[in-house]
């Protein structure tokens, strides 16, 4: 196995996750199969506890990994299926290693960061990268590390030492290691500075690792004296100093990378050059270029809690670029706080509920995505209203489904107190309940989680449709509330369908309003399965929607054009 090492310096978020996807689609380009994992210093054992404000969006896999939203990026870049062992966190090392402490697996001895830490860590870097991802047998040619947070932290410090002690043991032939850092440009000089990579690289070197490329982030590109001395103090040929400077969409940065010969340089540290090809980055070129032309955009009304950060969406924001491009278009996306459109900003934030209605009123179409607890939710009540009642595209994905059907209890079938157990224990008229599957007191990994089928009631929907399949479609789930099924029957005979449910029959998993131009909640995550230039079904039918475009569509494909 050969082993590519990502690393981070002087700052957070510089684009690691993007460096390492980008990487790993320059060596699948030259016919190499990758896999990836994602170190995570932090103590948790997975990313399903986080708040999305910490932390950005829950990545749901497969398996029902929750795990790093980075690994989003690798599956949609490397369009490969990992496991939840591909995200490897400070809490899982510790663990496996205590659970081996109080099974007497060290016979008395003192267990110790070093060696049982940094050995749990090295033998878990070594079975995953075996695990096949990509759909074949046998494990992948090379397995990208992108090791979390930024070197010197403390928490990170038993990671660099074994993979300092991994980069001695499988030889140098078998590993590289690529250290991002920032040049930042200071607004008096207007210079180039190289000091705060200099320290970074001097700091690696002390513990131990030397960098064999530096991929320089840069609002422009580097200059090159500023290459020279970063060669010279950093102890990097010229050859190897990457620049990623900032670019319009980030399918650029493989072709960037490509373009200063970085497979080259990585692929002649690991001893591949004479198995590799040249690399055929047509398709990427394409899709960058494309976006780079449309000058055509759609509105997109996002109702949502977490709307302060937009890392929080990340997987629904890439599919809707997905399927907008899919169909020609820029996404604009109208980024609306739920709690804005309710009763009570209108007094206390009149400018902020102005606002919102105005975005929500001028929006082509409305997507309410996933989230917990009660905060907002009236206001996404209100904003599935206006879809429904304005003939407004409309999609609900998980909480966004619950919402629909909430709000057609309420307007439609006359419940007003009609709601969730999610939100109100009390209600007398429950029409979203507690799922069986999970437990009221622990919080992680007890939902209803990874892929499960949903079988289509009738292949005449339009969903079914869409996925181009008339019995069934496989997607990923994280919720723990399901549509109360004593109350499908009173739904359905006031006009909502439950088109999708599961095995059992007990569980709804799509409706939809054939009375509406596109009107369609899931229970499952869409967005998650999303890859560029294989938009998700769903995203690609709201954006057609949008554009009155999606009968056309529909019917030219159920001639089998």
């Amino acid at each position: 196995m050969k082993y590519v090492l990502i690393t981070g310096g002087v700052v957070s978020g510089l684009g690691k996750g993007v460096t390492a996807s980008s990487i790993g689609v320059g060596l699948q380009a030259c016919g190499l199969r990758v896999t990836s994992i994602k170190i995570d210093p932090y103590l948790n054992t997975d990313a399903g506890t986080m708040s999305p404000f910490e932390h950005g969006e829950v990545f749901v896999l497969d398996d029902g990994g929750e795990v790093d939203l980075d690994l989003g990026n690798y599956e949609r870049f490397l369009d490969v299926t990992l496991t939840k062992d591909n995200n490897v966190t400070t809490g899982k090392i510790y663990q496996s290693v205590l659970d081996k402490e109080r099974k007497g697996d060290y016979l008395g001895k003192t267990v110790q960061v070093v060696p049982h830490i940094t050995d749990a860590i090295k033998d878990r870097i070594e079975a995953v990268a075996l695990i096949p991802v990509d759909g074949k047998e046998g494990p992948a040619d090379v397995c990208v590390i992108e090791l979390g947070g930024t070197v010197g932290d403390i928490e990170s410090m038993p990671f660099i030492e074994a993979l300092r002690q991994l980069s001695f043991s499988v030889g140098k032939d078998n590993f590289c290691l690529i250290h991002v850092s920032l040049i930042p440009v200071l607004g008096v000089v207007g210079e180039q500075k190289t000091k705060p990579t200099q320290h970074s690289v001097r700091e690696l070197r002390a513990l131990g690792l030397t960098p064999h490329l530096l991929a320089c982030r840069s609002a422009q590109p580097l200059l090159d004296n500023t290459k020279m001395k970063l060669s010279q103090f950093c102890h990097v040929e010229a050859a190897n100093i990457l620049n990623i400077h900032d670019v319009p969409n980030i399918w650029h940065i493989p072709l960037l990378l490509r373009n200063q010969n970085a497979h080259r340089s990585i692929l002649k540290q690991l001893n591949l050059l004479s198995i590799a090809t040249p690399p055929d980055l047509e398709a990427w070129s394409r899709r960058a270029e494309t976006f780079d032309n449309l000058t055509d955009s759609v509105r997109i009304a996002m109702v949502g809690k977490y709307v302060g950060l937009t890392d929080s969406y990340l997987s629904v924001v890439k599919a809707l670029l997905h399927a907008c491009i899919a169909c020609s278009l820029k996404p604009s996306i109208d980024w609306i706080a739920a709690s804005d459109l309710e009763d009570d900003p209108a007094q206390s934030a009149p400018e902020a509920y102005a606002a919102a209605w105005k975005s929500l009123r001028n929006a082509e179409c409305v997507l309410v995505p996933g989230g917990f607890g009660d905060r907002g939710v009236s206001g996404m009540i209100l904003a599935a209203k206006y879809a429904r009642e304005n003939n407004v595209p409309y999609l609900g994905i998980c909480l966004g489904m619950q919402i629909s059907v909430i709000e057609y209890a309420r307007s439609v079938l006359g419940l007003e107190k009609a709601n969730s157990n999610e939100f109100d224990d009390e209600t007398p008229d429950p029409v979203v309940i507690f799922m069986p599957e999970g437990s009221r007191t622990h919080m992680g990994s007890t939902m209803r989680l990874g892929s499960r089928r949903t079988l289509f009631q009738t292949p005449d929907c339009v969903t079914s449709k869409l996925y181009c399949n008339p019995y069934y479609v496989d997607e990923r789930h994280r919720h723990r509330y399901e549509v109360n099924p004593d109350v499908i029957g009173v739904l359905e005979e006031a006009g909502l369908k439950f088109v999708g449910k599961d095995e059992t029959g007990k569980r709804m998993e799509v409706l939809e309003l054939p009375s509406h131009p596109f009107y369609v909640g899931v229970q499952f995550h869409p967005e998650f399965k999303s890859r560029p230039g294989k938009p998700s079904a769903l995203f690609l039918g709201l954006i057609l929607a949008a554009r009155g475009k999606l009968e056309a569509y529909l019917t030219r494909h159920q001639n089998g054009s």
